[in-house]
């Protein structure tokens, strides 16, 4: 059976462990009551870049974020497993994100397997950019990569790219149907607590 923690509960027990307010949150990120409040009740779900902001403005890294309630404290001797389908899912205009091994915090790699849907650049809207690294490996259908300082790049299925996470950069598919790759980003840090409490919106 599928096992997929919502955005909303691990944003509310965080918040809740450690005492904030909705307002509270909002005060540290920016980000709106209003929105933070429809991600709670899962009517709204955020891109990458935003929960990226999100773990910046509150001081954690990504992976606690989206840890799993039940299992949000510290691990030893670590070990996180995830069958097919099993994650948190996100699903944004540009992308639909699973967010694999959730319940590990402080990892040094984020791992997720992510359906490319806007199909052209003006769909996609402006590149975005974060810190860190990131690597992306194509498993079914075709995307063209699009950076700030480089020519778009075209890579069908097997294909890769490792880019610097801090230059602009956008994934659109140019395959008949949809595309969907791998991706782990990662930090030049040691650990990701820290470079990965790196601003974004949404």
């Amino acid at each position: 059976m599928s096992t997929q923690p919502k955005l909303g509960e691990c944003l509310k027990a965080l918040r809740r462990r450690h005492g904030w307010t909705l307002q509270d949150v909002s005060t540290r990120t920016g980000v709106a009551v209003s929105t933070l409040s429809k991600v709670e009740n899962d009517q709204m779900s955020l891109t990458y870049d935003k929960l990226l902001q999100i773990s910046e403005g509150l001081g954690i890294n990504l992976a606690e974020l989206l840890a799993t309630p039940a299992v949000a404290g510290e691990t030893l001797a670590r070990r996180s497993v995830s069958l097919p389908d099993e994650g948190l899912l996100q699903v944004t205009p540009s992308y639909d994100y699973l967010y694999l091994c959730t319940e590990i915090q402080r990892k040094r790699m984020v791992p997720v397997i992510a359906r490319v849907k806007a199909r052209s650049l003006a769909e996609f809207g402006p590149l975005v950019r974060h810190s860190g690294e990131e690597f992306i490996y194509v498993l079914e259908g075709a995307i063209e990569v699009h950076t700030e300082h480089y020519a778009p790049v075209r890579l069908d299925k097997g294909g890769s790219i490792y880019l610097d996470s801090t230059m602009g950069h956008g994934y659109v598919a140019v395959s008949d149907g949809e595309a969907t790759v791998l991706g782990v980003c990662s930090s030049p840090e040691p650990d990701l607590e820290g470079t990965l409490r790196s601003l974004f919106t949404i």
